[in-house]
């Protein structure tokens, strides 16, 4: 499978690195482009300081331009946090897309969304305080709304980006869950 592996606010961190290898491990090819420009952060504030700073248009044209060259091949898109949001919406504009992996984060779905049996799956912290229990509902029924196959897994207890190690939000049981499921999700694509 060719997958897209969008990084979250905190950057292109060694997480996804690990990430992007243990999927390749599993035999997947693996692209894992930095939307940053080599900037990481530490703290979630200046994270979403940087982000807001780079803005929503500026991030979105550069995760196109990094998919672009291999979206004619069929992209499984996936993303950590805000890499989530950001396949999300990638994905659902292509219609070549082979699969949506999102780790801790959606986005917003267009009215007109519109979508052949995209398969989804999601992993996110129970409760989250990022994606709400309200907007997680109204999201699953917008995405089935436009023709997706929705799984949502949730970690009772884990923190928001609970598969990054080098967080505090770290959860290991979570993770090594998160990933066998994902592994499995990607196999039966």
């Amino acid at each position: 499978m060719n997958i897209i592996l969008f990084h979250s606010t905190y950057g292109l961190r060694p997480a996804v690195h690990e990430a992007a290898d243990r999927l390749r491990a599993a035999g997947h090819e693996v692209r894992t482009p930095d939307l940053f420009e080599g900037r990481t952060f530490d703290t979630l504030e200046e994270a979403l300081a940087f982000k807001d700073e780079i803005g929503r248009e500026e991030l979105l044209r550069r995760a196109i331009l990094a998919a672009a060259p291999y979206s004619e091949r069929g992209l499984v898109y996936a993303g950590f946090s805000l890499g989530g949001a950001i396949a999300q919406n990638l994905a659902l504009g292509d219609e070549k897309a082979r699969g949506l992996l999102l780790l801790h984060g959606t986005s917003d779905i267009a009215a007109n969304a519109s979508v052949d049996e995209l398969p989804v799956q999601l992993h996110v912290a129970d409760p989250d305080v990022f994606e709400p229990h309200d907007w997680l509902n109204t999201w699953y029924l917008q995405m089935q709304r436009a023709g997706a196959e929705v799984e949502i897994h949730r970690y009772p207890g884990a923190g928001h980006v609970y598969t990054d190690s080098a967080l505090p939000d770290y959860d290991e049981a979570a993770a090594e869950q998160t990933w066998k499921t994902a592994l499995a999700f990607l196999d039966s694509l």
